[in-house]
């Protein structure tokens, strides 16, 4: 496990994300109300980078383009891709899968995400 600086604790606002890059891999660190999270970057229906999506309900990241939507906490796929009518389809073939979340923690006032 490799433990990334990811970001200084006072620059992530509750509802703020940044982007982590490590050793050719990209993160999004997620400051929600109770705490810091993190999962990896692209979508695990077909690659869709997920640091643009919209979070929903406080603690879920929505894809903006097929809205397949997880839990940022646990990485849980709570809705699966549903736009634009037809994916169904595809979905039928690539099958449901979870976001992959990675822990956090807080040294000195920095934040590191362990991967």
């Amino acid at each position: 496990m490799e433990k990334v600086f990811a970001i200084n604790d006072i620059d992530l606002a509750v509802g703020a994300r940044t982007v982590v890059e490590s050793n050719g891999s990209k993160y999004i660190v997620f400051r929600l109300d109770d705490g810091i999270y993190a999962t990896q970057s692209k979508c695990p229906h077909l690659g869709a980078p997920l640091e643009k999506g919209k979070i929903v309900d406080g603690n879920k990241i929505q894809c903006k383009f097929h809205r397949a939507e997880f839990d940022i906490k646990t990485g849980k796929a709570c809705k699966w891709a549903n736009f634009p009518p037809g994916i169904q389809a595809l979905n039928f073939i690539r099958g449901q899968k979870d976001l992959e979340t990675y822990a956090c923690e807080i040294e000195d006032g920095k934040v590191y995400v362990n991967i």
